[in-house]
């Protein structure tokens, strides 16, 4: 159960803090799989700072652009600045994808060889549960696929970032205009 502790997080915070047989705890806390710091190793069961899977596009997709958008128009008030950041988001927004989908591809080959382990040694109810979570596995990824495919073709969930940071950089050069122009006295 603890293996799949980081589906089951809330808050950053796995549900269940149990590990595997293959990691144990060691006496001050610090989760080690085969004698290794996972804390070091970029596998920290309980690292509450950073999103994995679609948690991570999720929160890529929530951020607000609008700040970044109106910094840079205050900056380089071009057009041409405006259309290279918003590319530069939709490049990082694929990339983004790119990471979610290697991850889920990756845990659906390991759990794939748990379900097939533990079938072949008749633990009925583990294979259930890890079918379970594969199912799950496999609906986020196909989300992911939908929001990949909004994002070609310029539309939904990933539109939404588009928008933020062009309200914002919109936003700085109505600031300026209003800070060097209107507000003068004629």
């Amino acid at each position: 159960m603890g293996l799949f502790s980081f589906l089951n997080r809330k808050n950053g915070v796995a549900a269940d803090q149990n590990i595997s047989t293959t990691a144990g705890v060691s006496g001050n806390g610090v989760a080690e799989k085969n004698g290794a710091d996972l804390s070091k190793s970029g596998e920290n069961i309980d690292n509450g700072s950073e999103a994995i899977g679609i948690n991570l596009l999720f929160q890529f997709l929530e951020r607000n652009h609008e700040g970044k958008g109106y910094d840079d128009a205050l900056i380089n008030a071009d057009n041409t600045h405006l259309s290279q950041n918003t590319e530069a988001l939709k490049n990082e927004l694929e990339r983004t994808i790119r990471r979610v989908k290697t991850f889920y591809e990756d845990f659906i080959k390991e759990i794939d060889f748990h379900i097939a382990s533990r079938s072949r040694s008749g633990m009925v109810d583990t294979v259930e549960e890890l079918t379970m979570k594969k199912e799950i596995a496999e609906s986020h990824i196909k989300k992911v696929l939908e929001i990949e495919n909004d994002l070609r073709n310029n539309k939904g969930d990933s539109q939404g970032i588009i928008m933020s940071y062009t309200r914002g950089f919109k936003n700085g050069l109505a600031a300026i205009s209003h800070h060097s122009i209107l507000k003068r006295k004629l």
